[in-house]
C-alpha cells in the first residue's frame, strides 16, 4: 500500500477550472486588482484609437506592471514569461500572455499619466482610512541610470580625443596620397579608418555642444546669484556698513573641463554614493507619510545634493492639497537645511524640521533629557527652526525621520531589488519613479488594511 499521494499530471479537468481559486484570500495580486478596478483609467482608455486587433486593457497591463515592480520583476520579457510561469502573472493576466513589446511601450507610453494614478491611489488609501496626511518626511536616494559611468566623457577629455583623433586622419589622409603604401599594415582600410575617426569626432561635437549649452545654463543661475550677492554688498557700503566676508567671484560660462556628459544616457549625471565612489545616477526624492509609510509625492533631480529639492517637493505637494488634505510639518536630514527652504516651509503655513547640523552619535546624557533656553524675541526663523529640534518635542519629531522614510528606501532597493532605472532620460525615469512608488504604495496598504 502507498504511503504517498499520488502525482497524476494525465488525467483532464472535469469542469473548467477557476481562475479565483488560483490565488488564496488575501494575497497581493488579488488586491491589486481591486485597487486598480476603483481608479479612473479613462486618460489611459481614450488613447486607444481602436483600430487594427484589439488591444488588451490598460488594467489589466497595469495590473502586471505593478505587481511585477512590488516583487523585484522589471524586465517586460521576464514580465512576459511571468505570466505563462507565475500563478500570480496568471491570474492579473486572466489567462493571456501579453508579449514583451506591448509592455515596454504602454510602459514607456503612459509615463506622464501615472502620477494621476498615483494621486488616486491615495484618495483610496484615504477613503479605506489608511492615509491622513499631516507630517511628511523628505528624503533622497541615489539609483542608478541605464548607463555605464564609463560612457561619460569630460570637457577637457573630449578636447584631448579631438586633437589626437584629428592627428590620425591627418596621418591617414597622408598615407592615402602616398603612391606607395608599402608602410601600411595588411588589412587596413584607409577610406573605413578616416571615416570611423570622422564619426567619432562628429559624436564628440555634438557633446561638446551639450556641455556648452549646460555650461551656459549654469553660468545664467550663478549669475542671478552673483548679482544679487553685489547688490547686498552695494547696499550695505551704501549705508556705511562694511560687507561680511571676501568678496564673490564672478562666474564663468566657459564650460569646464571637469564638465561631463554621458554617452549613453546625456540627462544622467555622475553623482558620489553611500559607501563612497562615484555612480552614473539619478536623485530620487520621496515625501512618505510618517504614520503609514505611504510615499505622498515624488520627484527625480539631476542634481546631486538636495538643497534645491525642497521648493520643488512643496510645489508638488501643495498641488496635491486640495484633494488629500494640507501638509502641517515637514521633517528632513541636513542635506536640506538653507534659509530659503525654512522660509519657503513657513510661507506656506508649515513648520519646518530640518536638521541644521549632523548629530554626534552619542549626546551627553543630560542634553537629551534637558530643554533649551528661552528664544528671544528677535529670533531668526532659521534661529527658531533651531531651537525647536533642541526642545524634547522637537527631537522626537525628528528622530521618526530615520524610522519611516529611510526604511521605505531601504525596502525599494534591497526586497523589491529596485537599483537601477530601466528608462532613459529625466522624464521617463520620473515616471518610472512614480511606478515604483506606486508600486510600494498598494503593497503597503494590503498590509495596513489587515
Amino acid at each position: 500500500m502507498s504511503h504517498f499521494l499520488n502525482a497524476d499530471r494525465k488525467t483532464d479537468y472535469l469542469l473548467p477550472p477557476s481562475m479565483d481559486d488560483w490565488l488564496p484570500e488575501g494575497h497581493l495580486a488579488r488586491f491589486i486588482v481591486e485597487v486598480i478596478d476603483h481608479l479612473d483609467l479613462s486618460q489611459l482608455v481614450k488613447q486607444y484609437a481602436g483600430r487594427g486587433h484589439k488591444a488588451y486593457h490598460p488594467a489589466t497591463l497595469l495590473a502586471i506592471l505593478v505587481y511585477g515592480y512590488a516583487n523585484g520583476v522589471f524586465s517586460s520579457r521576464k514580465l512576459e514569461q511571468a505570466t505563462y510561469d507565475s500563478v500570480a502573472f496568471r491570474y492579473l493576466a486572466a489567462g493571456s500572455h501579453p508579449d514583451h513589446d506591448t509592455l515596454a511601450t504602454f510602459r514607456r507610453r503612459f509615463l506622464s499619466e501615472l502620477q494621476g494614478l498615483f494621486v488616486q491611489v491615495l484618495e483610496l488609501a484615504q477613503e479605506m482610512k489608511l492615509l491622513k496626511v499631516g507630517r511628511v518626511c523628505l528624503d533622497g536616494t541615489k539609483i542608478h541610470a541605464n548607463a555605464s559611468k564609463h560612457q561619460a566623457l569630460s570637457h577637457g577629455h573630449i578636447e584631448q580625443m579631438e586633437r589626437h583623433l584629428k592627428a590620425e586622419v591627418q596621418e591617414l589622409f597622408a598615407l592615402a596620397e602616398q603612391a606607395d603604401q608599402a608602410g601600411i599594415p595588411e588589412g587596413v582600410n584607409l577610406p573605413e579608418e578616416i571615416q570611423r575617426r570622422a564619426d567619432r569626432l562628429a559624436v564628440m561635437a555634438a557633446a561638446k555642444a551639450k556641455i556648452a549649452e549646460r555650461a551656459q545654463a549654469r553660468y545664467a543661475k550663478e549669475k542671478s546669484h552673483y548679482d544679487a550677492k553685489m547688490a547686498h554688498r552695494a547696499e550695505r557700503e551704501a549705508l556705511g556698513q562694511k560687507p561680511r566676508g571676501k568678496a564673490p567671484q564672478a562666474p564663468d560660462p566657459v564650460p569646464k573641463a571637469q564638465d561631463q556628459i554621458n554617452l549613453t544616457d546625456e540627462e544622467s549625471r555622475i553623482m558620489p554614493v553611500s559607501g563612497g565612489g562615484f555612480e552614473q545616477a539619478y536623485n530620487a526624492q520621496a515625501a512618505v507619510d510618517d504614520q503609514t509609510m505611504l510615499v505622498v509625492a515624488t520627484g527625480v533631480s539631476q542634481a546631486p545634493n538636495d538643497k534645491e529639492q525642497v521648493i520643488p517637493m512643496l510645489e508638488t505637494l501643495q498641488a496635491q492639497g486640495t484633494t488629500l488634505g494640507p501638509i502641517e510639518a515637514l521633517v528632513a536630514d541636513t542635506g536640506y537645511c538653507s534659509e530659503k527652504n525654512v522660509e519657503a516651509c513657513e510661507a506656506l503655513g508649515i513648520t519646518p524640521f530640518i536638521a541644521v547640523a549632523r548629530e554626534a552619535h552619542h549626546p551627553d546624557w543630560r542634553q537629551r533629557h534637558s530643554e533649551p533656553e528661552a528664544l528671544p524675541e528677535n529670533a531668526t526663523r532659521m534661529q527658531a527652526m533651531r531651537h525647536r529640534l533642541k526642545t524634547q518635542a522637537g527631537r522626537s519629531v525628528y528622530r521618526l525621520r530615520k524610522q519611516i522614510v529611510e526604511p521605505v528606501f531601504g525596502i525599494i532597493k534591497s526586497v523589491m531589488g529596485f537599483r537601477q532605472f530601466s528608462l532613459r532620460g529625466l522624464r521617463q525615469v520620473q515616471g518610472e519613479w512614480s511606478l515604483v512608488c506606486l508600486a510600494w504604495n498598494i503593497k503597503r496598504m494590503a498590509v495596513l488594511r489587515l
